[in-house]
């Protein structure tokens, strides 16, 4: 039914980032968010956890009536993906992936960074993506800690740049292009930017998200006309959580 929901799922707040871009691109569509911030940071868990948590969310969006699943997350994308595709063959289910093609697409045999979790970081998915761009040279970069910070409310906090001051330290002035490979980071987006410099571009999935999804809903026939509405939920029952939320959609 094209005014059911679109599902929007992450392992808190950081599909926000997503959700962003999709209201942007269709602003007509109704949409159901939902932040496992209770069981953050995805990053950090073994890989059959974030399956195991990743098939659960997917299951109760899709028992409130998701037409969609817009996995909003690297962690989860990279761990579930195809097991949410053979478990719902007919269910339109998107996930999100670094935008390592865009970087190489610039800087076909640039110094690439991509800043991920240790989830996404060792993952196949990604060691696949790696293997078609040859000529670049790619950093893998981890930030342990910064996930916390951003469900804390804490982006724009001073010891948020004081951590990405030091994991960013031995790549200022050297990257080309710094590909944000997990979707809470673009929410300090600037606070990287002013670390790496103008030489370095910074880069996000969201936007492609979006579009792959606009691209599968107008192939179903599912896009709606609008009027569109945004519902926000969380598994940390915590008002904060959701005053959070709130803040990171307006922004």
């Amino acid at each position: 039914m094209k005014t059911a929901p679109i599902g929007v799922f992450d392992s808190g707040v950081g599909g926000i980032s997503v959700l962003r871009e999709l209201a942007a691109l269709l602003p007509g569509e109704n949409y159901l968010y939902f932040g496992d911030s209770a069981n953050a940071p995805y990053g950090e868990k073994t890989t059959e956890e974030v399956r195991q948590l990743t098939l659960r969310a997917a299951q109760m969006l899709f028992d409130r009536g998701a037409k969609a699943l817009v996995v909003a997350c690297n962690t989860a994308t990279s761990a579930a993906i195809h097991i949410l595709r053979e478990k719902y063959p007919e269910k339109i289910i998107i996930g999100i992936e670094p935008a390592l093609k865009v970087a190489a697409d610039r800087f076909p045999a640039g110094h690439i960074g991509i800043m991920a979790t240790a989830v996404t970081l060792r993952e196949e998915k990604l060691h696949h993506q790696l293997e078609r761009f040859p000529r670049a040279t790619v950093e893998k970069i981890g930030a342990p800690g910064l996930v916390e910070r951003i469900e804390s409310g804490k982006a724009d906090s001073k010891e948020t740049e004081e951590l990405l001051k030091n994991v960013l330290a031995p790549y200022v002035g050297k990257l080309d292009a710094l590909v944000l490979g997990c979707t809470h980071y673009p929410f300090v987006k600037d606070t990287i930017g002013r670390i790496l410099g103008d030489k370095t571009q910074l880069l996000d999935g969201g936007a492609g998200t979006a579009r792959q999804t606009k691209r599968c809903l107008e192939q179903a026939g599912l896009l709606n006309p609008g009027p569109g509405s945004v519902v926000m939920e969380n598994s940390l029952d915590d008002p904060h959580m959701l005053e959070l939320s709130r803040k990171l959609l307006g922004n």
